[in-house]
């Protein structure tokens, strides 16, 4: 098993009082992120400040070290933002340690491992130091908080589900299974002696035969081998549907290469072809997990795209008729009546705002907790945003298409129910 959530140095250590360790994958079987969510939320609410950190680890994002001036950015944010709530100079000599610990553990190339986003949890006091590699993140952000930051791991969790790859050529086929977790690959298939895929070379024609018997010759020889593929490619789309109905699935990847990844999709069963999230080119024979990984992440995106552009097409027309909110007032203020189905962010906005502390409503003025006890500086609305949708059970969409967010003012949503 290729792991995406490694375990770190340390295999045990003392969270509070309960002293219990990071839950550990069994051997030979895909995880999920479950089991370190639910280790995590064990911690609960502490004494000590907890340092969460969500970063993008897209090809764009480690080209020239460029999260690494998102993180640099975030962690100035957030230290001034830490220094101006009062923090003794004890708690900011602690923290910087742990700011310390997560900048020196990303600079290092070697612990960048395959997918496209990182979460790392660390507090001294509580000896920990937690690093989850994930195949994405919403958005990087860094919080410093008196518990971990959790929600966004269980989303990924439940969004990204069970993927399915078959990676095949003429004679063989290999299938993995991809979570949140990691990768696995499940046993294979060889086509049964298959005949080599050479040119034919019927017997050559001597006084007294006819013209035509090579000819015929070359035709079985070339209709046996159309035989073997599709009893082969029918194997193949067989197994899928076999592993597709032992699990729920959230997508299938096909990988073959040039044209003939598509060449399964014709034998696959309904209930498995309308799973088939798209196609790759892929060499099964040298195709690695890692590979294959950045494959079914590849497609995923893509899919992703088209999602993001069927939410804001629903934003354009929900705006009309009372069911969408476009704007980060309007949105902090749906949030504030719980109505936020699904949340739109635009990546590239930042923008402080305010928390009232005793109802835990966001706003972008000071002025307005009036009654609703003492106000919070918040170091990104945005990010706020995020967290809170995510603790109201909704979906967060980031729109990374650049023509699909120029309609998104920062903040977007699609509603439960109807404005008034």
């Amino acid at each position: 098993m290729v792991p995406i959530a490694n375990p770190s140095s340390s295999e045990t250590r003392t969270l509070g009082r309960k002293a219990k360790g990071r839950p550990v994958a069994e051997p030979g079987r895909v995880e999920t992120l479950r089991p370190i969510v639910d280790w995590l939320a064990e911690i609960g609410l502490t004494e000590h400040w907890v340092v969460s950190c969500y970063l993008k680890l897209e090809p764009r994002d480690r080209s020239r070290g460029k999260y690494l001036i998102k993180l640099k950015n975030r962690i100035k944010e957030q230290v001034g933002w830490f220094e101006r709530q009062g923090a003794s100079r004890q708690d900011r000599e602690v923290v910087d340690r742990d700011l310390h610990r997560i900048r020196e553990y990303l600079e290092n190339q070697d612990n960048l491992r395959s997918g496209q986003g990182i979460a790392i949890f660390a507090c001294e006091p509580l000896d920990l130091f937690e690093v989850v590699p994930l195949p994405r993140v919403f958005r990087s952000r860094l919080a410093i908080d008196r518990s971990p930051l959790i929600r966004e791991l269980a989303a990924l969790d439940d969004e990204f589900g069970r993927v399915l790859c078959a990676a095949y050529d003429r004679t063989s086929a290999r299938f993995f299974e991809v979570t949140a977790f990691g990768i696995e690959e499940r046993s294979g298939l060889s086509a049964d002696d298959p005949t080599r895929p050479s040119r034919f070379r019927g017997p050559r024609s001597s006084p007294g035969m006819g013209a035509g018997s090579g000819s015929a010759g070359e035709r079985n020889y070339q209709n046996r081998i159309r035989g073997e593929k599709h009893r082969h490619h029918a194997a193949i789309a067989q197994r899928l549907f076999e592993l597709s109905r032992s699990h729920p699935v959230r997508g299938i990847v096909l990988a073959g290469m040039g044209t003939g990844s598509e060449a399964v999709e014709p034998h696959l069963h309904p209930y498995v072809a309308r799973q088939v999230m798209g196609t790759a080119r892929l060499n099964p024979k040298s195709a690695t997990p890692a590979k294959v990984l950045d494959a079914v992440l590849e497609i995923r995106g893509q899919s992703e795209r088209q999602s993001e552009t069927a939410h804001v097409g629903e934003l354009r027309e929900g705006l009309g008729t009372g069911w969408a909110v476009n704007g980060i007032d309007a949105v902090v203020e749906a949030l504030a009546h719980g109505q936020v189905r699904t949340l739109i962010v635009e990546p590239t906005v930042e923008r402080p705002g305010f928390r009232c502390t005793k109802t835990g409503r966001l706003t972008l003025q000071r002025n307005d907790c009036d009654g609703e006890g003492e106000v919070e500086r918040v170091p990104d609305i945005v990010d706020e945003a995020i967290e809170e949708a995510l603790r109201q059970g909704g979906h967060v969409e980031v729109v990374e298409d650049g023509e699909a967010r120029a309609g998104v003012e920062g903040l977007a949503a699609l509603l439960r129910f109807k404005q008034r």
